[in-house]
């Protein structure tokens, strides 16, 4: 039997030495034992020191997913830890896969073991408790912590970039961690008396956790899973726990029989003003501005209840081309008017090349309000289904109505959709003329927005000359100058 001592519980340098040294010497894991220093009686290793004592035998490399494992691993309280890490080295050589066996029982004993000691780490980061003290240099802060498992060196990194300001100190059975500001040491084992056993500060943080328990969320299960109870005689608020959790009850009926509290008075001012949005079944616009105010009021789908204001078409009432885009863009929805974003800048310049006067076309979208989701402060687009175009037909055609273009130009599918009752293939069924069965006539075309998106740059220019082509086209048919 080969006994080897390693300097400490967390010797890992020393662990990985012996270990290559038993391996290469063929000792295998029934013949291998592995104590700390003071256990046994010897130097570091003498079992593997004398001459002849290593095997003649090729070095192998193992996976970086061992020696991380194994890093974690060594953290562990299980007295048997050590040679479950020598048992998989051993088994690599001819098992290079091991670690990705999870079914092997070597391999599942050493993964719910790291588990729990990144468990025990995280906790260590969650439940640690600071105490505001004083020595020579100032203020210190020192707390206690017992951890599931030996994770202080593994931890305490973490709080040294978190509280790169403070000197402070956490004490363990295990060992203890210091912080002066510049550099991180690492002392022997603390007792929980040599820190402070309450401060100022206490007060005030009871005081804010008794006011932040929510009852109506008491989970009791949960938290305790989250909170366990081996670490609540070192939380200064797990005081206040029974408590806050008999009372629980009492709390939310009071909660819950109290009137409603009164909306942010920051958040309603940027909220548009409420509008009686009366049913537009029966509205018949004679002229713009009843469509103006139609729109305004407008529910026939939800998507009012999100958007700033509705955007309604705008161009002279006469006009002889009429341009459906898919629906106003943020820009759009916040100044209410069509085609002022990106996509209409992009519109503006192909109108340009096309030899078409902006102020000669009316423009429109064949859905009247911004749909989209919060993403962060963004609102991003969202592509209006069927149902919602379909509701909003009763715009276009109100607008198509008053209007009576010559020719209508509808961009990409969404607008192909609202003006002929079917979705179309933009690419190829654009450069032809279509027919409504009322007699209108339609061009299809690339929305801006798509060439807008388009990542390759010579693949856009392709994009917008067909844009150009097709407005070229657009302005011959609808008998414009």
């Amino acid at each position: 039997m080969r006994t080897i001592s390693l300097a400490n519980e967390t010797d890992f340098a020393g662990w990985k030495a012996a270990a290559r040294r038993l391996r290469r010497a063929g000792v295998e894991p029934a013949s291998a034992r592995f104590v700390t220093a003071g256990s046994v009686q010897g130097g570091l290793f003498d079992a593997d020191e004398g001459p002849g004592a290593v095997a003649v035998d090729d070095a192998f490399v193992v996976p970086r997913a061992f020696m991380e494992t194994a890093g974690d691993l060594i953290l562990h309280r299980a007295p048997d830890r050590f040679d479950l890490m020598y048992r998989l080295l051993w088994r690599l050589r001819d098992e290079p896969d091991l670690m990705r066996v999870v079914s092997d029982p070597d391999v599942a004993a050493a993964a719910e073991r790291v588990k729990n000691v990144r468990r025990a780490s995280h906790k260590m980061k969650a439940f640690v408790r600071f105490r505001e003290t004083r020595d020579a240099q100032g203020d210190r802060w020192v707390a206690w912590f017992e951890p599931a498992h030996r994770v202080l060196e593994k931890t305490a990194p973490f709080f040294a970039r978190r509280y790169s300001t403070m000197r402070w100190s956490i004490l363990t059975p295990d060992g203890t961690a210091h912080w002066d500001g510049d550099g991180l040491a690492f002392g022997p084992p603390g007792r929980q008396e040599e820190g402070p056993q309450d401060d100022e500060v206490e007060d005030f943080w009871l005081t804010y956790y008794a006011s932040t328990f929510n009852p109506a969320r008491l989970r009791t299960r949960m938290m305790q899973s989250e909170m366990p109870k081996r670490y609540w005689k070192n939380l200064p608020e797990a005081s206040l726990i029974p408590e806050l959790v008999a009372s629980a009850a009492i709390r939310t009926e009071v909660m819950v029989s109290e009137p409603s509290s009164l909306p942010n008075e920051k958040f309603q001012r940027l909220r548009p003003p409420t509008v009686d949005r009366t049913s537009t079944d029966e509205l018949v616009a004679l002229e713009p501005a009843d469509l103006e105010r139609g729109v305004q009021n407008c529910r026939r789908c939800p998507l009012w209840r999100d958007a700033t204001q509705g955007v309604c078409g705008q161009g002279p009432r006469e006009a002889r081309l009429m341009i459906v885009g898919e629906q106003p863009g943020d820009h759009e929805d916040l100044a209410g008017q069509p085609f002022l974003g990106p996509a209409g800048q992009v519109l503006d310049a192909a109108l340009a090349e096309a030899g078409v006067q902006r102020a000669e076309v009316y423009l429109t979208n064949a859905v009247k309000h911004f749909k989209h989701e919060p993403r962060g402060k963004r609102r991003l687009h969202r592509t209006p289904h069927a149902g919602e175009v379909q509701a909003c037909r009763w715009w276009l055609e109100q607008e198509r109505r008053l209007v009576q273009p010559r020719l209508i130009l509808a961009m990409g599918a969404t607008a192909g959709l609202a003006v002929l009752g079917r979705k179309p293939s933009i690419m190829a069924e654009r450069g032809a003329l279509v027919e409504t069965p009322d007699g209108g006539r339609v061009l299809l075309t690339l929305h801006p927005a798509f060439v807008l998106r388009v990542p390759d740059p010579e693949a856009r220019r392709r994009a917008h000359a067909t844009l150009v082509e097709d407005l070229k086209m657009a302005r011959r048919e609808a008998g414009l100058a």
